[in-house]
């Protein structure tokens, strides 16, 4: 077969115009159109509708359901209210009761001290204090020992007067009281420090006798818990002998020669109390603000017992006329029986309420005192001298080294069997150096300073090196200037330094070195008994609160467990704070510490509320620190709180991350 034959070319051109030609529509069919698409967009918005309502339907089924969901808890709410109120009075009752707790252990005290009749004096009685002064004054030609061991009772009696001052509220402290206080606590710190002086002198008088064969100098340490003495005193006089290392020790000096060929006696009284630092002023009530406090809270307890004791006399009366008309025939001893039952809840009542009434102005006069207090809250201080330290700033730890040059007495000397001693009218006498006035235009190097170094105490941690100041007896403050070449050893616990002339010399740390708390941590142990973890820059401390005891549970430094002479030992809150201070670990804020720490300020008024809110609930709840703290305002508080029953579970699961303390703003 060939080929098929083409078709013809108009055949083609034929098809293609007649596809390209539109059919026309006619007027019906447009007509039907427009109802088609009007049919459909009404079905659709009939949908809409539809759905609309429905969906708003169920909208305000969710919004009722929720709002009666909201009712059935405002109703338990209300019905659990009443109980919630009840509890909070009871626990809000616990801040009175403390107080009238602390006033029972006050008086108690003063109990204990009059029964044990152990001879020695009540501080706080001003005829008792003075007459242990005059008697102690009398005696005379004490040793050294001697003093130390009279020592320890007057140290006791300071610590006493102090714990008096700081744990009396201010609302029930007199300033005739805090004169009287502070003036025994003053007399007292002389006295002790004359006794030493005395003792100092007796002690030089015998230094030919105490004279070692090998220098022909006297060397002596005595040692005590609370007193340390090292005394040289320079009988050979050799210029060449410059260096004074005490035994055993490396304690010591390095003195000029013009020193080495004087007739001196060098004197380091190491006391591991601090007795020169002025004593800080105690804050009270504004006299007119307690009086009137105090009056009206007289008055108000005159007016109840007044109409408690005219309500009494009238049930009284009524009862037993009742009892009397009901008991007209029966025994007259069943008569006495039944008006001693019925008068019993009578009197009891009255006791009752005096004693919330009494619990109630407690609390009221309590908080009156706290909010005075923080309205006179003191300023910083503005003016120093120069090279003045701050003593809110900084604290002097280890006690206070007396470094004292000193005229060597007369010494004794044998005659037959006797023993000549020459005594001194003036008494022990300092050797002034340098001179107050000297001829002399190159005093530094006709004078040159003397090297001194000192032992740490062993029971102090200095997390820096320490600032070396010295007293200045004019001007009543400590100051660095005249002190220079410090050179401090961690390991050894060693510091020199030198010194332009010999005087009292402390050690300082930075008082809020641990401040501010990089985490704290409240939870609680079993009844009435917590423990407090602080973790700062240097430490973590472990604190153990027993109701109204504290103790040191652990300390670590570096990551490691750190031996403290205070674990183990329960004391109250007061005592606790003083002695943890004094070893170097002060996490404790004053009132000052927000003008030298970069925090998130405060209000005293909200942080007190929390503080005491915390503290009702910490045999309960667990409280830690939270970072959102220092992002809020100052009159919000934010800390994290969990129940404690399950408290154990959720810090083993926040170990892992896998679950957080609930945040709270009180």
């Amino acid at each position: 077969m060939g080929p098929k034959p083409k078709k013809p070319f108009f055949y083609v051109a034929a098809f293609v115009k007649s596809g390209r030609k539109k059919k026309k529509t006619t007027k019906a069919e447009r007509l039907k159109q427009l109802q088609e698409e009007e049919e459909r967009r009404q079905k659709e918005e009939e949908e809409a509708r539809v759905k609309s309502e429905k969906e708003e339907m169920q909208r305000l089924e969710i919004e009722r359901i929720e709002k009666e969901k909201w009712q059935q808890l405002e109703a338990k709410d209300l019905e659990r209210r009443n109980e919630e109120f009840e509890e909070l009075y009871l626990l809000e009752g616990c801040f009175p009761e403390a107080e009238k707790l602390k006033q029972n252990n006050r008086l108690l005290s003063q109990w204990k001290h009059y029964i044990q009749c152990d001879g020695s004096p009540d501080p706080s009685v001003a005829q008792e204090i003075n007459t242990f002064i005059s008697l102690w004054k009398e005696e005379a030609n004490e040793t050294f020992e001697e003093v130390i061991d009279k020592s320890k009772l007057v140290l006791h009696l300071i610590e006493k007067l102090k714990l008096i001052l700081l744990e009396t509220p201010s609302y029930d402290l007199q300033d005739k009281n805090i004169t009287q206080y502070h003036g025994s606590i003053l007399e007292l710190q002389e006295l002790l420090h004359l006794k030493f002086n005395t003792a100092t002198e007796i002690l030089l008088r015998e230094a030919s006798t105490l004279a070692d064969l090998d220098s022909g100098n006297m060397e002596k340490i005595i040692h005590d818990e609370n007193v340390t003495l090292y005394v040289w005193a320079n009988l050979k006089k050799n210029p060449r002998y410059r260096t004074v290392r005490f035994s055993e020790t490396q304690i010591g000096f390095e003195i000029p020669r013009i020193l080495a060929a004087s007739n001196i006696a060098l004197r380091l009284l190491h006391t591991h109390y601090d007795h020169v630092t002025p004593l800080r002023t105690v804050p009270t009530l504004l006299p007119k603000r307690t009086s009137t406090i105090t009056h009206l809270a007289k008055e108000e307890v005159k007016n109840v017992e007044a109409a408690l004791s005219k309500e009494f006399q009238e049930e009284y009366k009524h009862q037993k006329s009742e009892s009397q008309s009901i008991h007209k025939e029966e025994i007259k001893d069943e008569e006495q029986v039944d008006i001693e039952v019925q008068t019993s809840p009578v009197q009891e009542e009255p006791e009752a309420t005096k004693y919330e009434l009494e619990m109630k102005l407690l609390s009221e006069t309590v908080l009156a005192a706290q909010l005075l207090l923080i309205e006179n809250a003191p300023g910083k201080p503005l003016f120093f001298e120069d090279n003045e330290v701050d003593m809110h700033q900084f604290t002097a730890l280890g006690g206070v080294y007396h470094l004292d040059i000193l005229q060597l007495p007369p010494q004794c000397k044998p005659m037959k069997r006797w023993m000549m001693m020459e005594i001194l009218k003036e008494g022990l006498q300092k050797y002034m150096y340098p001179p107050v006035a000297t001829e002399d235009v190159e005093t530094e190097s006709a004078f040159p300073p003397i090297e001194v170094m000192l032992e740490v105490h062993e029971n102090v941690i200095f997390f820096e090196d320490p600032v070396v100041a010295r007293w200045d007896a004019k001007g009543k403050h400590w100051k660095t200037d005249g002190i220079s070449n410090v050179f401090y050893k961690s390991e050894q616990r060693l510091i020199s330094f030198s010194l332009e002339s010999l005087g009292p010399v402390t050690l300082m740390q930075d008082t809020h070195i641990h401040m501010p708390y990089q985490s704290w941590e409240l939870r609680p142990l079993d009844v009435d008994q917590v423990l407090l973890t602080v973790t700062t820059v240097f430490t973590e401390i472990q604190i153990q609160i027993k109701e109204d005891l504290c103790m040191l549970a652990s300390i670590r430094l570096n990551k490691k467990n750190y031996s403290s002479v205070l674990e183990g030992k329960w004391m109250t809150p007061i005592s606790f704070i003083i002695a943890l201070k004094e070893t170097g670990l002060n996490i404790f804020p004053t009132e000052h510490s927000h003008f030298y720490v970069v925090i998130n300020y405060k209000i005293p008024l909200v942080e007190m509320k929390a503080y005491r809110q915390m503290a009702l609930l910490s045999s309960a709840f667990a409280f830690g620190w939270s970072r959102w703290n220092t992002k809020c305002d100052s009159k919000k508080v934010i800390f994290k709180v969990q129940y404690a029953k399950t408290y154990k579970s959720t810090l083993c699961s926040k170990r892992k991350g896998t679950q957080k303390l609930n945040e709270c703003r009180p």
